[in-house]
């Protein structure tokens, strides 16, 4: 069986001085990896409160080469699972006419304090394709079994 092997050329820009020196590039943390690690880019620990939010800078901003790619920002799971650290958006999208800064909402949910440090690892970049849609008004759909049940219609 064959790889589906596909590669594509995302431009970068430094918006910090930081990055590339004290705070490190995104980067794939293994060969597996489907998200760019994207680090915090600060000149200080960041203090996020229990229940509260900080929005973390990357220092970057990248150019989405397509129309039919999106950069979405996904938290990492090793955050969520040990410490309660989300993005408060839950996953961030990346237009590809969009070329400002790269920042995270980050959303402590635990009970504790969680301080980010400078090149902390705090979300992870995925590029995906995707389609556009041309809109039909309709006004009857398709039926189908299921219908328009929703929230739990399918069983547990």
């Amino acid at each position: 069986m064959s790889a589906l092997a596909w590669e594509i050329s995302v431009k970068v820009k430094r918006l910090s001085p930081l990055v590339g020196q004290r705070i490190g590039w995104p980067f794939y943390a293994t060969e597996g990896a489907a998200g760019l690690d994207l680090a915090a880019c600060l000149e200080a620990p960041l203090s996020i409160p229990p229940g509260q939010r900080a929005m973390i800078p990357t220092g970057i901003a990248v150019e989405i080469p397509s129309r039919f790619l999106v950069g979405l920002v996904f938290p990492r799971s090793g955050l969520a699972s040990r410490h309660g650290i989300s993005l408060a958006n839950a996953v961030g999208v990346i237009d590809s006419d969009y070329k400002g800064e790269i920042i995270c909402p980050v959303q402590n949910n635990s009970q504790q304090e969680y301080t980010v440090h400078p090149g902390d690892r705090i979300a992870q970049l995925v590029f995906v394709p995707i389609a556009v849609a041309r809109l039909e008004l309709a006004e009857e759909l398709e039926p189908t079994r299921r219908g328009s049940g929703g929230f739990g219609s399918t069983g547990k």
